[in-house]
């Protein structure tokens, strides 16, 4: 049995030239489900159905990300979940963890196999919003006909993937529809949605994974996500997000090895000084600032004599 042979005769047009593949991430994806997965576009498919064993053991693995996307999942469903739109969380494998969804669209959801438990991968399905955003690492818009499967046509997916502490894609957050009159404006506000959303629950799970930490913001443009730093007391790297990483030019082995913040942020002393020097000054001034500027509190604090701190006042010119 075929399923609309015109959308499968044009998957097969378009994935089989090479020029086209090359210049259209869709027409790449495509490619990838023909060659890859040995997967056909007329072909009546269904998302593949984890047992529930198996569901059990993907969700406890990413319960940590559920709590840290909790508040912020359910803030999108309710600007987004009227509309006709559902809402789904994939782990990076492309298993549906969570959903959202209004009561009088759930059945067409299910019916599609948008549901808790389905694996929606490219190998699975074909190119799809969430399968595809996992695959290429990047934001996707599939609207309608740019889905791999005939069967999957009637479906508009906005999706953008969630990195974990380390910058590695961990999961996918979509939003689909089923309604024919979406436009193009309406999905490009969608994918700047979910866009906005991955990349607060990406600053979630970092803060999560450094509870103890100090966290600085990098200046950075041209990210869609937080470039954040995770510092210890001594002011080393404990970690960073990806944008940060890609700001900075660091990675995993710069981060091992101890490196300053200030270094990774090209931080220049004014006056020349020791780092011996700056960390002396810092301590004064932060015993200061706890003393309200009272000296003989601060130099009880510190257990010397008024007059040894007045001289470091002085000739670390804090004052």
């Amino acid at each position: 049995m075929r399923n609309d042979p015109s959308h499968s005769d044009r998957v097969y047009s378009v994935a089989l030239q090479n020029s086209a593949a090359a210049s259209s991430p869709i027409a790449a994806s495509w490619r990838r489900c023909l060659d890859v997965h040995q997967l056909a576009p007329d072909e009546i498919r269904k998302p593949q159905v984890l047992e529930n064993a198996e569901f059990r053991q993907a969700r406890e693995r990413m319960e940590h990300l559920v709590v840290a996307g909790a508040d912020e999942f359910d803030r999108l469903f309710q600007t987004v979940g009227r509309s006709g739109c559902c809402l789904i969380l994939s782990d990076r494998n492309g298993v549906v963890l969570d959903r959202r969804g209004a009561a009088g669209d759930d059945a067409d959801f299910r019916s599609l196999g948008l549901w808790q438990g389905t694996v929606w991968s490219e190998a699975s399905v074909g190119t799809n919003g969430i399968g595809t955003a996992l695959a290429d690492e990047r934001t996707v818009v599939i609207h309608r006909d740019q889905h791999f499967l005939s069967s999957n046509i009637a479906l508009s997916c906005a999706t953008a993937p969630i990195r974990d502490h380390l910058g590695r894609v961990a999961a996918a957050l979509d939003i689909s529809t089923c309604r024919h009159d979406v436009t193009d404006m309406t999905l490009t506000i969608l994918s700047q949605a979910v866009r906005d959303v991955a990349g607060r629950i990406e600053a979630n799970l970092f803060r999560m994974a450094f509870p103890t930490a100090r966290i600085v913001m990098v200046p950075a443009t041209g990210f869609s996500t937080a470039a954040l730093l995770a510092v210890d007391a001594d002011d080393l790297i404990l970690g960073a997000t990806r944008a940060a990483r890609m700001a900075l030019k660091i990675d995993d082995a710069v981060i091992a090895q101890g490196m300053p913040a200030a270094d990774a942020l090209r931080e220049e002393r004014s006056d020349g000084g020791s780092d011996l020097a700056e960390a002396e000054r810092a301590a004064l001034r932060r015993v200061l600032s706890r003393t309200n500027g009272n000296v003989s509190q601060a130099a009880q604090v510190l257990g010397i004599s008024r007059a040894t701190l007045h001289r470091k006042l002085k000739r670390l010119s804090v004052h």
